[in-house]
């Protein structure tokens, strides 16, 4: 079902392109609701299947910023600080994911671990929208440019996880 909902949700926003920094955000706030449903999951299935689709989010999200936002923005601004930090999050949030991915929810180290991810998300997040998009946003970056190739890059990786 949610396959089919994503699907929709791309072929609607392919005539109307997003601001990279739009596109990003929209990201941030699904990856947070799946945290808020992993919390609320009891059964050990429907918690796998949560994990599963947090995990991938994380992993297209991050080669998107990696591949396509990171780079555009440090030129942009210059930058020698906020990227680099980003990008070093970012590894360690591929190692939590590595821990969890295709792995049983089996009792508390896994929701430690999965606990630890969302605290962590929400940190790198927080210092996204906060330092990085507003400074990104002024700089003369076309952002609905931009925006197209990361929707299109997500588009092709999401298809190639399927």
């Amino acid at each position: 079902m949610a396959t089919i909902s994503r699907k929709a949700g791309l072929s609607k926003a392919a005539p109307k392109p997003q601001e990279a920094t739009a596109l990003l955000r929209a990201d941030h706030k699904l990856v947070s609701g799946l945290f808020d449903e992993y919390e609320k999951a009891r059964a050990p299935s429907r918690k796998k299947q949560i994990v599963a689709k947090i995990c991938t989010e994380l992993s297209v999200h991050a080669q998107v910023e990696e591949e396509i936002f990171y780079p555009a923005v440090k030129q942009a601004l210059k930058d020698k600080e906020l990227v680099p930090e980003a990008t070093v999050e970012h590894a360690t949030l591929k190692d939590l994911i590595a821990q969890v991915e295709g792995i049983e929810p089996d009792g508390e180290m896994f929701n430690a671990k999965i606990k630890v991810l969302s605290e962590y998300v929400k940190h790198h997040v927080k210092e996204e929208q906060n330092e990085m998009f507003p400074k990104a946003k002024a700089t003369k970056l076309d952002m609905l440019e931009l925006g197209g190739r990361m929707a299109e890059r997500k588009k092709t990786l999401l298809a190639d996880r399927a």
